[in-house]
């Protein structure tokens, strides 16, 4: 993972863009997949750790930058946000809503069947 310390907002950016295209399942979180930050975070990545999925991971409480870079990108003001196929899927409400409907687990399989 890039350090953003040194980066120009324009930069973080960019690195976000990359992050979401580079890997299909990536969640901006509080804290990291071994040790959540807080209660949404940690739901999401019980998630996804239960449907085996290998997903990519920035903390964002390393630089309020990137939280603040990526909600405006995104449109989104909440983390955590989890991207599948380089779209936004939602946070800990929806994520949580779709998987217990079913829906999360066609959009990682549809997603995983397109590579």
């Amino acid at each position: 993972m890039t350090d953003t310390i040194a980066m120009t907002e324009q930069e973080i950016l960019d690195q976000i863009q990359r992050e979401v295209a580079q890997n299909r399942v990536f969640l901006y979180m509080k804290g990291t997949p071994e040790m959540p930050a807080c209660g949404f975070s940690f739901r999401v990545v019980q998630i996804l750790s239960h449907l085996g999925v290998e997903y990519g991971a920035r903390n964002i409480l390393e630089d309020a930058r990137v939280r603040q870079v990526l909600s405006s990108w995104s449109e989104w003001p909440t983390i955590p946000q989890l991207f599948v196929d380089g779209k936004l899927v939602g946070g800990c409400d929806i994520v949580t809503e779709m998987f217990q409907e079913g829906e999360l687990q066609k959009v990682i399989g549809e997603t995983a069947a397109a590579e």
